[in-house]
């Protein structure tokens, strides 16, 4: 069985890992934020349309926050 490629860039899906987090765009432009494995430092959360970085910067001010 071989999985159906769709060749429009728009439609491939990418994550981007970062400290223990897996950042999965959203198609309304928002990131979707989850811990790779439990136990859990931060729940899940959804952050509004912006920038990698400024994703990273979140979850650094977070992890900060919950230290």
């Amino acid at each position: 069985m071989q999985a159906a490629l769709d060749p429009n860039p728009a439609h491939q899906r990418w994550v981007v890992r970062y400290r223990g987090f897996v950042l999965i765009p959203q198609s309304d432009l928002s990131w979707l934020v989850r811990p790779e494995r439990s136990p859990m430092s931060l729940l899940p959360f959804r952050t509004p349309a912006s920038s990698v970085d400024d994703v990273k910067a979140l979850i650094d001010w977070r992890l900060n926050q919950a230290a």
